[in-house]
């Protein structure tokens, strides 16, 4: 059942973004940033958590999930060490997207060319 409920939500929100993308103007790079806002946000609320839950892949592999990952450090980080523990718990989850992207975006500049 975890595998439907993923479908559905993964594909609910890639809807929402075609939607937008098709029905403003914002570039591909503004939904990205207004999804992983809505990330964090759904994560304050405690949403994201019971979408992580029912849904598993299908909440975890989208952009969104960013924006939870960063709002979740920052707030273990806030709890355990205060204002300081807020900027540096940012990267607790985060970090191994952001160091994952980097990397497989460097081996992959060694087998492929831009076009001109």
């Amino acid at each position: 059942m975890i595998f439907i409920w993923a479908f559905i939500i993964g594909g609910l929100f890639c809807a929402l973004g075609q939607i937008i993308l098709d029905n403003t103007k914002l570039t591909p790079g503004h939904v990205t940033s207004l999804f992983t806002v809505l990330g964090a946000i759904l994560g304050f609320l405690g949403i994201y958590d019971k979408l992580v839950k029912l849904a598993g892949g299908g909440a975890t592999t989208i952009i969104s999930n960013f924006g939870y990952m960063l709002y979740k450090g920052a707030y273990e980080g806030f709890l355990k060490k205060g204002i300081l523990g807020f900027f540096t718990g940012l990267f607790t989850y985060g970090g191994a997207a952001i160091v994952s992207a980097v990397v497989f975006a460097a081996v992959l500049t060694l087998f492929f060319k831009p076009k001109d």
